[in-house]
């Protein structure tokens, strides 16, 4: 099983009409039933948040997430970079105003155990360019609120990626 073989279960719930960013993915996939098209492309919409969280996507940040979504086994080669550029693109032009809104769409659409794994998901698209930058990890907390993640359950899930972070690298350096 891959990082992201529970996404192949589709979602928990239909969450009404969505968010604009959603909608556009999702068009993108048509061939998939459209609550699982929805799930996949507000995924890879959360992803790209991260990713662009420093207010600049490298290559190593979109590999990461089309990797992501390719284990996911729910699109093709060729839809997992569609999906991934999109969601790049509307993370640039809307991530102001659609942020919330996808979180709260992801949040219904996904299982508890599907938003779990992809908080570490979250950590893996950070730590993917030179470890997790101070403006990923607090993009990643926000994230995990926004899905109703505790602080204490977020510090647990962070837990496994602290050779990552930059503020521990930081420390270690200076000693």
């Amino acid at each position: 099983m891959g990082w992201l073989d529970w996404m192949k279960g589709g979602p928990a719930e239909d969450a009404g009409s969505g968010s604009g960013a959603v909608r556009r993915i999702a068009a993108e996939l048509a061939a998939m039933p459209e609550s699982q098209a929805r799930y996949l492309a507000a995924v890879a919409y959360v992803l790209g948040r991260v990713a662009h969280a420093d207010e600049r996507i490298g290559e190593g940040e979109t590999a990461r997430m089309e990797a992501l979504v390719l284990e996911a086994d729910a699109v093709s080669p060729s839809q997992v970079t569609l999906v991934v550029e999109i969601a790049k693109a509307q993370n640039r032009l809307f991530g102001h105003v659609e942020n919330f809104l996808v979180t709260r769409e992801l949040r219904e659409l996904a299982t508890p155990d599907q938003r779990r794994r992809l908080l570490d998901c979250l950590f893996s698209v950070a730590a993917a360019e030179d470890g997790i930058s101070g403006q990923e990890e607090a993009q990643v907390r926000q994230i995990a609120s926004e899905l109703g993640f505790s602080h204490g359950e977020h510090v647990e899930a962070r837990a496994a990626w602290s050779a990552h972070r930059s503020v521990i690298r930081g420390l270690k350096e200076k000693s």
